[in-house]
């Protein structure tokens, strides 16, 4: 447990901060939640193999699940850091509908295929997102409204004014330079888009866990009052982090426009509960200063691994809500479970140790 004391502040009154911002990569991603969703995800893998065999376990299939989870990445890494400030966003996926009409706009207006159109669009998508996140940001930190008022209004301002901006018509006129990014350019055989999205992961998990922005996020959920106590900003630092979502969310924008080679003004519906369950299922806490970078990835592949196991074996797509929305359940369980168990070891004596105690009051026979 590492002490923080501010300036001009005595020693008695030290505020105390929890040591995860202290330990290593490895050893936060290696948390108990984050190990067991990923003995979960193998159990399924393994499950899909033996029933469809090399077809589940084929190149094109694993290029088609990294595909599919790789918008749903970068809006992962920008999520958890918002839920482990003890915060929560359900805009995110009207705010990537909002940026890409926006970048698709400007795109039309500047006209052309080439990258310096792509560019506009791009600059365009990451500053509404901004704009967004930052204004959420503003209204939580300063106006004092919950997270999920906020975040429930955004999504539904966001996505109205996509719809009043393009009359609930998407808009088709994307670039070939942005579509063909996605199209031609492979590694592996795998396209682009999974390798930009890996990029934003590790970039994501450095900032998280290597920097000061990270322990200060860590701080803020674990302690917002004892963040504040050792000098913290916590107003302008959650400010920040929903900036930080909104910025995810612009560049979500633009890897969708690159996906699909138009705005999805009515495929997003649900892109901010799967998010949301993804980082959750990770072993990100809703309490707040807990999660890393690596159990959202975990959680990611959950729900793309069930949707791709269920298509190839023929298994109607509607279980896959089920079976997603059975391991959301059962990780919060955990969690909540773990952190019972945590405060009963901090305030009184486990069964075993009672019962230890008991055999010893007993009489020799």
């Amino acid at each position: 447990m590492s002490v923080i004391t501010p300036p001009g502040q005595a020693p008695d009154q030290q505020a105390v901060i929890e040591p995860p911002a202290r330990q290593s990569y490895l050893r936060r991603a290696a948390n108990l939640q984050s190990v067991w969703i990923l003995g979960v995800l193998v159990v399924i893998i393994a499950a899909f193999s033996a029933a469809a065999g090399t077809k589940f376990l084929s190149t094109s299939n694993f290029s088609l699940i990294s595909q599919n989870i790789a918008v749903w990445a970068v809006l992962g890494v920008g999520m958890t850091f918002v839920i482990i400030t003890s915060g929560i966003d359900l805009s995110i996926g009207s705010v990537l509908v909002f940026s890409s009409v926006i970048a698709a706009k400007i795109m039309e207006s500047v006209g052309g295929d080439g990258w310096s159109t792509a560019a506009a669009g791009i600059g365009g998508a990451l500053a509404s997102g901004i704009a967004w996140g930052a204004l959420n940001g503003f209204l939580i930190a300063k106006a004092k409204i919950p997270p999920l008022i906020v975040t429930l209004g955004a999504l539904s301002v966001a996505l109205g004014l996509a719809q009043v901006l393009t009359g609930g018509i998407d808009i088709r006129s994307v670039p070939e330079s942005l579509t063909d990014f996605n199209t031609y350019i492979k590694i592996l055989g795998i396209p682009a888009l999974p390798f930009v999205a890996l990029i934003v992961l590790i970039i994501g998990g450095i900032v998280l866990h290597k920097t000061k922005f990270g322990r200060y996020t860590y701080a803020v959920g674990s302690n917002e009052l004892g963040a504040r106590r050792v000098g913290i900003n916590v107003d302008r630092h959650l400010i920040l982090v929903y900036a930080l979502s909104g910025a995810c969310a612009g560049l979500g924008a633009v890897l969708a426009l690159a996906q699909f080679g138009t705005t999805t003004i009515a495929g997003q519906s649900l892109t901010n509960l799967n998010v949301i369950a993804a980082v959750v299922i990770g072993g990100t806490s809703i309490f707040g200063g807990e999660g890393s970078i690596f159990g959202t990835v975990v959680g990611l592949f959950i729900p793309a691994v069930l949707q791709a196991g269920f298509v190839i074996v023929g298994v109607e797509a509607f279980w896959q809500g089920v079976a997603v929305g059975s391991v959301l359940v059962a990780a919060v369980y955990v969690d909540q479970s773990r952190r019972a168990a945590a405060l009963r070891g901090s305030s009184r004596p486990s069964f075993l140790a009672l019962l230890g105690a008991k055999k010893a009051k007993e009489p020799a026979r």
